[in-house]
């Protein structure tokens, strides 16, 4: 074993007169590392949390990728295309593709006897992955959509619910606007509760078939297609894969074919959401250099204390490079337990805020109604790491004080 290795552990093991007598100092800088280390894991896992809730709700609204007409402006303006089996084919052999569902929109109105409501009629058929809507659902139930038969069922937010005074079962006239007014009337199915305003307030879901009529399209087009990719991470090479892909190839009908991924259709949103990187990577700084600076000041309180031992190893024959190297392995240990305490406090809020959701926020600002928590056993390792090694360079400036005491001074202090 390394010697120097050996006296820092029998340092940090002493027992009885060989207990540090700088107790509090080194009390202090365990708790500045073990609240450093819980206030970065708690920061790091709550906004992970919210930007995957976030971005989890925006691709639960309109999946990953989404192919439409090239001509389409906008989700309110919408061109048709239609699909057949060369692109099907073309999608369901992509490697990075998970599920390709069919929909279709319209812009309409929905009004009551007291107020009216903007909305966008979605349509989707029986290929529609539901569970997104289904695991929002909070009152009623979702109907069996097709795009061969007309439910007259529709899909509501809790949001559009309470503003209009609508519930489960309600009847509902909503009205759109082409070449002339057409008006249909709705059974209210279900109602469902995603918290992010944006949307809830936008979206009414039902079958394809009616959107489809209302478009007066024929029965092979569609809105568009929606790509569900079995990895995020891969967003960004999947959309120019399949870009790249479909540039070439032209409908039945003659449309060109347009791919579109969910960051590119909301870039406010996330935007935002890579400014709170910004956030993580102030606070990963402040509480290091908090939690540095304390070990900084308890190193040399314990060096000072221990100046009668530094020389008489340098009495012995213990070099410079021997004596610091005993004080950072010591210094090691101290961090190490602070560490420890640090995990147990961070992990265990974490627990307790995912299991139990006691801290609560506004909805209508956060787009959830509590605090997300998400702990991922990569980021959290670095994050030890990277405390550990920071805190030990801050360290080694320090510990060169070591080398000003001589054998001789260190008779003073006995």
């Amino acid at each position: 074993m390394d010697l120097s290795l050996f006296i820092a552990r029998r340092l940090y093991r002493g027992e009885g007169k060989e207990k540090l007598v700088s107790r509090p100092a080194v009390l202090i800088a365990m708790t500045g590392i073990a609240i450093g280390l819980a206030v970065m894991i708690v920061s790091v896992a709550v906004i992970t949390g919210f930007k995957g809730e976030i971005r989890d709700k925006i691709v639960g609204f309109g999946s990953h990728l989404q192919i439409t007409n090239l001509e389409t402006a906008s989700i309110y303006d919408t061109h048709p295309v239609s699909v057949d089996s060369t692109l099907w084919h073309l999608l369901n052999e992509n490697p990075d593709v998970a599920h390709v569902q069919r929909y279709s929109t319209k812009a309409g109105m929905l009004k009551t006897a007291d107020s009216f409501q903007g909305m966008l009629l979605k349509g989707i058929a029986q290929d529609y992955d539901t569970d997104f809507f289904r695991q929002h659902l909070v009152e009623g139930e979702l109907p069996c959509f097709t795009d061969s038969v007309a439910t007259n069922q529709v899909l509501i937010s809790q949001t559009v619910a309470d503003k209009m005074n609508l519930h489960f079962g309600d009847k509902i006239d909503t009205y759109y606007i082409q070449d002339n007014v057409r008006a249909r009337r709705f059974t209210v199915a279900g109602i469902y509760s995603t918290n992010f305003a944006e949307y809830d307030n936008l979206f009414f879901v039902t079958d394809l078939y009616t959107v489809n009529r209302l478009n007066n399209w024929q029965a092979d087009f569609v809105g568009g297609l929606e790509v569900r990719l079995h990895d995020y991470a891969r967003l960004e090479g999947a959309t120019w894969d399949l870009a790249a892909a479909v540039e070439g190839i032209t409908g039945p009908y003659g449309e060109r074919y347009f791919v579109c991924n969910a960051e590119q259709q909301n870039p406010q949103i996330f935007a935002w959401l890579g400014v709170l990187d910004v956030n993580i990577w102030v606070i990963l700084a402040l509480m290091t250099g908090v939690a540095g600076f304390t070990m900084i000041s308890g190193l040399l309180i314990i060096i000072i204390e221990r100046t009668s031992m530094i020389g008489i190893l340098k009495s012995l024959g213990a070099g410079n490079g021997l004596v610091r190297r005993v004080f950072l392995w010591f210094s090691v240990f101290l961090i190490g337990r602070g560490m420890v305490w640090g995990n147990v406090l961070g992990l265990a809020f974490c627990g307790i805020q995912y299991f139990t959701g006691v801290f609560s926020l506004d909805p209508e600002n956060y787009y959830m109604d509590t605090v997300p928590v998400s702990v991922g056993l990569g980021w959290l390792v670095l994050l030890n790491a990277g405390t550990l090694l920071v805190s030990v360079a801050m360290l080694l400036g320090p510990s060169y004080l070591i080398a000003r005491i001589r054998p001789s001074d260190s008779m003073r202090y006995e």
